[in-house]
């Protein structure tokens, strides 16, 4: 039987090393085999914040990722094609403090294996560029530098006013990228900071908190403050998590939002994975909330048909009839969180002239 932690803060006596501690030691050695991808995925997820947050882990709670830093060579030999994840995990623990230097002869080895020009995606060519340069290899010597087809694809600002996970998920990994991870200043142009608001506004009104946390990140990367009320929502999020614990717990969780939220918690001046941590197996679940009304805004404008307008004041009516009132209540909330709302809407109504 799990048991169900709902503390709303960290007991007394648990300050924020220890729970970085459970946290490692749990995605290290209690819910996967470090043979699995997913394995690979969760513990470079978890050691990227820790790092570009500033947290400094002492010896033991790095001590459970020693046997794969240990063996990260034979590792990489063998699965090649989870480089960018090996090659993560092992300069992460480095600036972390795990005593080392074999990250640089990794990153070294994949140069001269060309892993990178196995990449289809000018985003994953970016992030073995980024991970490489850590230890000063060129990733892709003498190939074009994929940066300015990565800033045309995000300063596309109608893009990210239609639903699209996958494009929006792009466009905050780029910024990551551009911004070294807030080391320094990505130099967005104003139509990608635009997209930026369209995709959190779209990410605001389908009740995602993984990605609006990842929206907020890129635009505190950027230099922007995010909306206020995006944040204090995802704050309430984050605290509402309810962290379960015992020897079967549901890996098909929302652990990464979790994650993402801590993470733009850190960089807005709270605290981060506020949840208490055991050791052990934990699993990460978002508390129940009011269905999204982003899907039933798209129904109701779609069956306007030819009625339909870009112009939100004359939508805004027909829009809202077709909401439950907490629909109603996180559109006007959407509305007033900001400045760009009227410009998105004009293209999530998909108003103009036909094909």
């Amino acid at each position: 039987m799990s048991n169900v932690v709902r503390l709303e803060i960290p007991p007394r006596g648990q300050g924020r090393a220890a729970r970085h501690a459970a946290l490692l030691a749990c995605f290290a050695g209690a819910r996967r085999a470090p043979e699995e991808v997913f394995w690979l995925k969760e513990n470079a997820e978890l050691l990227n914040i820790l790092e570009c947050t500033g947290a400094r882990p002492d010896a033991a709670a790095l001590a459970p990722l020693q046997d794969f830093y240990d063996g990260a060579e034979d590792r990489l030999r063998f699965f090649p094609q989870y480089y960018r994840f090996i090659l993560s995990i092992c300069l992460d623990l480095e600036d972390l403090g795990l005593p080392g230097d074999k990250g640089a002869r990794l990153c070294a080895w994949a140069a001269r294996q060309g892993l990178a020009e196995a990449e289809l995606s000018d985003l994953q060519r970016a992030e073995a560029v980024r991970l490489m340069a850590r230890r000063d290899v060129a990733a892709l010597p003498g190939d074009a530098d994929p940066e300015a087809r990565l800033r045309r694809f995000i300063g596309r600002s109608e893009t990210f006013a239609l639903p699209n996970k996958k494009a929006a998920y792009e466009l905050t990994h780029i910024v990551f990228y551009l911004s070294e991870y807030g080391r320094i200043d990505p130099a967005l142009e104003a139509d990608a900071i635009t997209s930026l608001e369209f995709a959190g506004l779209l990410a605001f009104l389908d009740r995602n908190a993984d990605l609006l946390a990842e929206i907020c990140i890129a635009l505190r990367y950027a230099g922007h403050d995010p909306s206020p009320i995006w944040e204090q929502w995802l704050e309430r999020e984050t605290f509402g998590f309810i962290v379960e614990t015992g020897p079967r717990v549901d890996l098909a969780d929302a652990y990464h939002t979790y994650f993402v939220t801590s993470w733009l918690m850190a960089l807005s001046g709270g605290r981060d994975f506020v949840k208490p941590a055991e050791p052990g197996p934990m699993s990460f679940h978002r508390a129940p909330m009011a269905p999204a009304p982003l899907r039933e805004m798209s129904q109701a404008l779609y069956r306007l048909e030819a009625a339909r307008s870009r112009d939100w004041a004359r939508m805004r009516p027909h829009v809202a009839a077709a909401l439950s009132g907490a629909g109603a209540d996180i559109l006007a909330e959407a509305e007033a969180s900001s400045a760009h709302f009227e410009e998105f809407f004009a293209g999530f109504a998909r108003a103009g002239a036909a094909p």
